[in-house]
């Protein structure tokens, strides 16, 4: 048997419950940043782009939450009363985006 697969048969008697999930916890409060300032110049392009998105339009969005940048990439619907915008089933934040990149848009028969 491999050292590998020897491990995994006492895992199940991992003397220090809980260990795997405060490490990552930890990991992800040392991991966060602070936001940074959204350029003017940016912030134009962002808004242009969000006005000229067409139903069906696939994007991929760079946002801030909780001290991360992450990434959401798929069909977008802006929510323009609710100030969101819908990448998925992900609901983000207008004023959280910080780029915005078209991937493709619907075509149109």
């Amino acid at each position: 048997m491999s050292r590998k697969d020897r491990a995994k048969q006492f895992a199940p008697f991992d003397a220090l419950k809980g260990l795997q999930d405060a490490l990552r916890i930890k990991e992800y409060e040392h991991e966060r940043v602070q936001r940074g300032e959204l350029q003017e110049e940016k912030a134009n392009e962002i808004s242009k782009t969000l006005i000229s998105l067409e139903k069906d339009s696939v994007a991929k969005i760079t946002y801030f939450v909780d001290g991360h940048y992450l990434d959401a990439q798929g069909k977008v619907k802006l929510i323009i009363e609710e100030n969101l915008i819908q990448v998925g089933d992900k609901k983000i934040d207008l004023n959280e985006v910080f780029d915005i990149i078209v991937i493709n848009r619907w075509e149109k028969s």
